[in-house]
C-alpha cells in the first residue's frame, strides 16, 4: 500500500478517536424570563435581526447545527457560544444592572457599526446572519437610543424609590 493510503487510514482513525473526547455544549434554554426581548426596548424588527444574527452566540437560546455535535468543530462551537454568552447574554438581560446594560449596548453599538459582529467565521457558515449595512446602522441606532431608554427608566425608577420614602 501506498503511503496516502496509510495517511488517509491513520487520519481517519484520529478523527474517530477524537469523537470520544468529552464535550459539553452549553445548556439550551427556551424560556428565559429576563430575556432583553421582554425588557420594552426592543422592536419587533430589531428583535428579529437579533435573533437571527445575534443569539445563537449570545442568548441562551443557541441553535446548534450538525456539525456542533463532531469533534474538533464541536470544540470550536463550544467555545464560542461560551465566550459569547459571557461578554454579552440577551436570555440575562434584566439580570445586569445599569452600568453594565449601558455598556453591553455601547459595545454593541462599536461592534456592529465596526462590522466586528457578528464574526467572519460564523456568517460564512450562516451565511442568513450576515449584516447588511442598513441592518448594521438600524442595530447602532437601536442601540444608542436603548441607552436613552435604559437611563430614563433607571431615573422613573429612582424617582417612584424617592417618592415611597
Amino acid at each position: 500500500m501506498s503511503p496516502r493510503v496509510y495517511m488517509f487510514a491513520g487520519f481517519a482513525l484520529l478523527l474517530i478517536g477524537v469523537q470520544v473526547v468529552p464535550n459539553e455544549l452549553p445548556a439550551l434554554e427556551l424560556a428565559n424570563q429576563g430575556d432583553i426581548a421582554m425588557s420594552g426596548i426592543v422592536s419587533e424588527e430589531i428583535g428579529t435581526i437579533l435573533r437571527t444574527s445575534c443569539y445563537s452566540c449570545h442568548s441562551n437560546e443557541t441553535s446548534y447545527p450538525w456539525y456542533s455535535y463532531v469533534a474538533p468543530s464541536s470544540w470550536l462551537v463550544a467555545k464560542d457560544v461560551r465566550e459569547g454568552r459571557e461578554a454579552l447574554n440577551f436570555s440575562q438581560w434584566q439580570d445586569y444592572d445599569l452600568m453594565e446594560k449601558l455598556e453591553k449596548l455601547d459595545d454593541i453599538a462599536i461592534e456592529v457599526g465596526e462590522a466586528t459582529m457578528p464574526m467572519e467565521i460564523y456568517t460564512l457558515m450562516h451565511p442568513s446572519a450576515k449584516l447588511d449595512a442598513s441592518q448594521r446602522e438600524r442595530i447602532v441606532a437601536w442601540a444608542e437610543e436603548a441607552m436613552d431608554k435604559v437611563l430614563e427608566e433607571e431615573e422613573e425608577t429612582d424617582e417612584t424609590v424617592d417618592e415611597g420614602m
